[in-house]
């Protein structure tokens, strides 16, 4: 049985790292590409296919030779190899997806590599208050997240090294599968293990950001909040949510509004309702009562002698501005007689006259 930790010419107490690290000098230098012998780098890949893989290096260690046993019957995929050497593994199952999309001529490899190289969304809610919608607001908010190494500029490689092609797709982003079926063979191509579907790799990681070209930190983003948005709307700002793996896309920033409620106002739509009390004697003899605005001036509103509780008034272009941009909705006022709830002796003598007149 061959010792797959002397292949790699590593003890069984070595490290991931380390296991990379031996790999990738065995497979610069056995790579056929580069005259090295094939069946050497076949051997070599085979072990670093279960070393580099902390699950299946669990169960080699605890099995040993029934593990490769075991592989045989399709437990384990030691003929898929990296770069332009051709390994192959045999399997009774069919995956059906796989298959319609290799005869079909498909794969989801440039979607992988997308979806595995950029950066993350945010999403986050920010409460703001009633007034802001009527101009806008600005906030400075302070986000966690994925961010660009300032030490290798996103590169992912020490400054004064370079990014190299990756030994292992020869740059392409992808390495070539073979898979026995009961339909026959199938080729194709998945996403590159070793660069992730970059094609390259930094010659040596960064010491910052151990070669990933972004770090954990926090970092202001400002939000410019249009006037007219409403709870609930959802405001995208590109390219502010996590960054990308070595120079990938960014992510977007989702920001979910949510408006404070008002002690006075009531918005509904872009209009704006308004219970405001008046006494018993305005709505009889009539008076002019000032009316509250969202913008913090009084409007004054003339109240007719003898109009009922309940009356509706309609002020246009005092509500919220349109989200459009054109135009502000209104401010519908609602009169509500107050009842005082202690009265004066003064009071009560002139209500019992009022009451003797049938008032």
């Amino acid at each position: 049985m061959r010792d797959y930790y002397q292949v790699l010419g590593i003890s069984r107490e070595a490290s991931q790292d380390e296991i990379k690290r031996a790999y990738r000098r065995l497979a610069h230098k056995y790579h056929p590409d580069k005259g090295g012998d094939g069946e050497k780098f076949k051997e070599i890949s085979e072990a670093y296919q279960v070393l580099g893989n902390p699950e299946k290096k669990t169960q080699y260690d605890r099995f040993g030779q029934a593990f490769e046993g075991a592989g045989a019957q399709g437990g384990f995929d030691p003929g898929v190899f990296w770069g332009n050497v051709r390994g192959e593994d045999f399997d009774l199952g069919i995956d059906f997806e796989d298959i319609f999309e290799d005869f079909l001529g498909f794969t989801r490899t440039s979607k992988r590599r997308k979806d595995i190289n950029q950066g993350k969304n945010i999403e986050i809610e920010l409460e703001i208050d009633l007034k802001d919608t009527l101009k806008g607001v600005k906030r400075n908010i302070n986000l966690g997240k994925k961010i660009t190494c300032q030490r290798c500029q996103g590169s992912g490689a020490e400054p004064g090294s370079q990014v190299k092609e990756c030994f292992s797709c020869r740059g392409t982003g992808q390495v070539q599968q073979m898979k026995k079926t009961l339909l026959g063979t199938i080729t194709r191509y998945v996403l590159c293990p070793e660069c992730k579907g970059q094609g390259k790799i930094p010659e040596r990681p960064c010491n910052v950001c151990k070669g990933e070209g972004r770090i954990d930190d926090y970092q202001d983003v400002a939000v410019y909040v249009p006037s007219g948005v409403d709870t609930g709307q959802i405001m995208k700002i590109a390219g502010e949510g996590e960054a990308g793996r070595r120079g990938a896309k960014n992510g977007d920033l989702y920001v979910k509004i949510f408006i404070k409620p008002h002690s006075v106002f009531e918005r509904k739509g872009d209009d704006l309702f308004l219970a405001l009390p008046v006494s018993f004697t305005q709505v009889a003899l009539g008076d002019e009562v000032e009316v509250p605005t969202l913008e913090g001036k009084k409007i004054l509103l003339k109240v007719s002698s003898g109009i009922e509780s309940g009356k509706i008034f309609r002020i246009s272009g005092k509500g919220i501005p349109h989200f459009s941009g054109f135009g502000r909705g209104n401010l519908y006022i609602k009169l509500v007689i107050k009842t005082p709830k202690k009265l004066t002796k003064k009071q009560k003598e002139l209500l019992e006259k009022l009451k003797e007149q049938g008032l």
